[in-house]
C-alpha cells in the first residue's frame, strides 16, 4: 500500500479560500484507488513553516510521491504542470513579512532540481475537458517554488507541483478535484513504470 502525500496552501492576500487547498480536499474525498493511501496537509504561506512541514513529510513518512498544489493567481482556467524547482531569488516576503536567508532554499543546494516525473509526457497523455493544461519550468520564486524545491531536495526528485487557477463559476473545487485525480493517477502510473 503506497503512501502519497498532497499539500495545498492556506489563505493569502485577497484569497480567503485558496483553490489549491479546496482542490486537495476534494481529491482526498475522491481518493486514488485502494492501493494508494492518500494523506493531505495545508501548508501556510510562510517560507520557514512550509519548509519545516515538507522536511517532516519526507523524513517521517517517506511517501512514494508528494504532490504540492498551489494557486496561480494570474492563471485563468489553466492548470500548470511545473517541471522543476529553483533554489535562489526568493526576495518576496511571505504572509509573516519574511523572506529566506540568502534569498535561497538550501544554502549549498543545486541551482534547480528537476522532478523525476516527466511533465511533458504527462501533458501529452492527458486531456481535460473544460480547462487547458500547460507546462512550465518556472514556478514563480515564491512560496510555491520554495516548497517545490525543498520537496524535490529532500525527496530526491519524487515530488510534483501543480498550479491551479482561482475558484470561479466554471472552475469549482469539485472540478479541480476531478482534474487533479486524473493528473495524479497518470503521475502514479509513471512512478510505477520508473520503478520497474
Amino acid at each position: 500500500n503506497h503512501l502519497s502525500f498532497f499539500s495545498g496552501f492556506g489563505p493569502f492576500r485577497q484569497y480567503l479560500f485558496n483553490s489549491s487547498w479546496e482542490a486537495v480536499k476534494e481529491l482526498s474525498k475522491r481518493g486514488l484507488g485502494e492501493n494508494i493511501n492518500l494523506q493531505i496537509m495545508q501548508l501556510p504561506v510562510v517560507y520557514q513553516k512550509a519548509k519545516e512541514q515538507v522536511c517532516k513529510i519526507w523524513t517521517t513518512l517517506q511517501p512514494l510521491l508528494t504532490v504540492h498544489v498551489g494557486l496561480a493567481s494570474s492563471a485563468t482556467a489553466l492548470i500548470v504542470l511545473e517541471q522543476c524547482g529553483k533554489n535562489k531569488g526568493y526576495q518576496e516576503r511571505d504572509a509573516c513579512g519574511f523572506h529566506p536567508e540568502g534569498a535561497c532554499c538550501v544554502l549549498d543546494g543545486p541551482e534547480k532540481i528537476e522532478s523525476t516525473i516527466n511533465m511533458k509526457t504527462l501533458w501529452k497523455n492527458i486531456s481535460l475537458e473544460g480547462i487547458d493544461i500547460i507546462l512550465s519550468r518556472d514556478a514563480g520564486r515564491y512560496i510555491c517554488d520554495y516548497t517545490y524545491y525543498t520537496s524535490l531536495y529532500y525527496g530526491n526528485g519524487r515530488a510534483a507541483f501543480i498550479h491551479v487557477p482561482p475558484l470561479s463559476k466554471s472552475v469549482t473545487a469539485e472540478f479541480l478535484g476531478k482534474a487533479l485525480q486524473t493528473i495524479i493517477l497518470a503521475m502514479l502510473q509513471q512512478c510505477g513504470e520508473q520503478r520497474e
